[in-house]
């Protein structure tokens, strides 16, 4: 499963949360990091001195993700683990399809080779509203210092993604305290996992 939405809407948080309270059956992995490849490609991506070419963003992102696939993902899901992650395709697909303007499809394209096609069975994204988002206390990164105008872009973004995508995307209000959304969260995992 992952956990999306705007800078500073929680994820990170939640996920941790949602981690401990599982246990042994999870694995937290964060996009991108998660891996020692993973981790120096973050560094750079969230490094405000450098700049970047959308296309290279994307590309960085994806091999990232790759790594992490290969490494971590997969080995947990196949030994039968639940994953939980801190970003993943979705991201890439709002920020750089998206507010970046490269193209859904073409974003899609590179991240369906690097993952092998590895998609989430569920997938929550954190709504808040992108000037609350900016209000609270967190590390700044290069995509933060742009602004509430990328943010918005990828909070439409997003919207979009979860319109399409009914089934997989389930939406939990962020703006509520922690432990109300970690309850939310909890909630739709327990729903997820109920055979059908």
């Amino acid at each position: 499963m992952t956990i999306e939405g705007i800078d500073r809407s929680g994820k990170s948080t939640q996920a941790r949360r949602l981690a401990e309270t599982l246990g042994d059956e999870a694995v937290l992995v964060r996009e991108p990091g998660g891996t020692p490849a993973g981790e120096r490609i973050r560094e750079l991506l969230k490094d405000p001195a450098i700049q970047l070419d959308a296309r290279t963003e994307a590309l960085l992102f994806a091999a990232a993700r790759a790594e992490l696939v290969a490494s971590v993902i997969r080995p947990a899901l196949d030994a039968g683990m639940v994953v939980i992650s801190d970003r993943y395709l979705d991201s890439s697909l709002a920020y750089q399809g998206h507010a970046r303007g490269l193209g859904e499809a073409e974003v899609r394209r590179i991240n369906a080779w690097a993952t092998a096609d590895l998609e989430p069975d569920l997938t929550v994204l954190l709504r808040i509203d992108p000037a609350a988002a900016a209000a609270r206390a967190g590390e700044g990164d290069r995509f933060e210092d742009e602004g509430l105008a990328l943010q918005q872009r990828v909070a439409d973004a997003y919207d979009q993604l979860a319109e399409a995508n009914p089934r997989r995307w389930k939406e939990v209000n962020a703006s509520g305290s922690a432990d109300e959304v970690a309850t939310a969260i909890l909630r739709l995992v327990d729903d997820a996992r109920v055979p059908a």
